[in-house]
């Protein structure tokens, strides 16, 4: 070999080499950042695989299928696990939690606490509030003013002026369970803004957490079902888009910016949607220039309040549109939507609301607008 080559395999050994001690000195210090926050004598739980997300699901098609099995509804506070301790960190769902602190959900929310003698400074609010910002999931915080001994929401540089101040992190969502990871960041967030004014700080049992946010996401995917309707046009011929706009309106509903018509209550909650069966949408500056062969119905039934009646005043409008547009009323398989199939819907739709209220979840709920946002 010349000396060349042997100039430059050195040199490779000592870049490979230096990587390498950069991963090992990152993957050391993400391992002390977890064992504050977990505990260690805990699992890595970050070696283990955490469920797929719901985004990875397909959508449930109630029309024609058997109501799927439902899982048994457990109080959701029974997961949680306390204990005592004397450290500053302390495990266990934060004592005194009031009904009326904005936002906070113990059922569905990872709450902290940090207890000052002082009031804390705004600046060291907005820094955690930013911190725990890109957690990957919800976030929201209020502080007990110091003057009032009122819980308020926590503005960034608000002058709150508070002694105690609670933060939660959101278990779950459609995108699926918070992970460790994400867990890791929040408390490690926490913890060091009590450090640094020296503060007590409360946190909740972080592998109870964790279980929580797994077993509740699995119920969530058992009963997030979307009923589906589909006007479809006869062989050879399409819809106009001016056609399905002037029908569509005349039955109530807005054609919104993003190309999709709703159907909203008198609170301008969305009820269900109409939506193009292929993929270009209804895009307001083009639906005259617009063909389709077909149309769909959509209710969110986690999301939507009085789903019986939804359902019925949806099914209603999907038989007059598709007689006005001179299409069939089918279900995804392009199969005539009948009474009995009708009837398999509802008897689906009424077993998926008594498992969500069973669970303490009702449908269209605040509780489950955030569980399925």
């Amino acid at each position: 070999m010349s000396d060349l080559q042997i100039s430059l395999l050195v040199v490779g050994v000592v870049v490979v080499g230096a990587v390498y001690l950069f991963n090992w000195v990152q993957e050391r210090r993400l391992r002390r950042r977890l064992e504050e926050a977990f505990g260690p004598e805990h699992d890595d739980v970050l070696l283990k695989t955490p469920p797929s997300s719901r985004q990875e699901q397909h959508r449930v098609e109630p029309q024609l299928q058997e109501p799927a099995e439902l899982r048994g509804a457990t109080s959701a506070d029974s997961l949680v696990e306390t204990s005592a301790g004397s450290e500053s960190v302390v495990p266990g769902t934060p004592a005194g939690t009031s009904p009326y602190e904005p936002g906070f959900d113990a059922a569905i929310d990872f709450i902290a606490e940090i207890e000052a003698d002082a009031p804390i400074p705004d600046a060291v609010i907005t820094e955690l509030l930013n911190k725990i910002a890109v957690c990957g999931k919800p976030v929201r915080g209020a502080g007990c003013s110091a003057a009032t001994g009122r819980w308020e929401d926590l503005g960034r540089g608000g002058g709150n002026r508070s002694t105690s101040l609670r933060l939660a992190i959101q278990l779950v969502d459609r995108s699926g369970p918070i992970n460790p990871a994400q867990l890791a960041s929040f408390c490690d967030a926490v913890t060091n803004c009590a450090r640094r004014i020296s503060a007590r700080v409360v946190l909740p049992d972080v592998q109870a957490a964790i279980r929580l946010a797994r077993e509740l996401d699995g119920f969530c995917a058992d009963v997030d079902v979307a009923i589906g309707l589909n006007i479809v046009a006869p062989e050879g011929r399409n819809f106009s888009g001016t056609e399905i706009r002037t029908l569509a309106e005349s039955a109530g509903f807005k054609l919104e910016p993003d190309g999709i018509f709703r159907y909203r209550d008198e609170g301008h909650r969305t009820l269900f949607t109409l939506d193009n069966h292929e993929p270009a949408p209804f895009i307001p500056e083009q639906v005259k220039s617009l063909s389709t062969t077909g149309v769909t119905l959509l209710l969110d039934v986690p999301r939507v309040a009085g789903g019986k009646d939804v359902l019925n005043r949806m099914i209603e409008i999907g038989k007059s549109l598709a007689q006005a547009l001179g299409g069939r009323l089918v279900d995804d398989n392009r199969v005539a939507l009948s009474d009995s199939g009708i009837g398999k819907i509802r008897q689906q739709l009424r077993d998926i609301h008594a498992a969500m209220g069973a669970r303490g979840i009702e449908a269209g709920s605040a509780r489950a607008l955030r569980l399925f946002a």
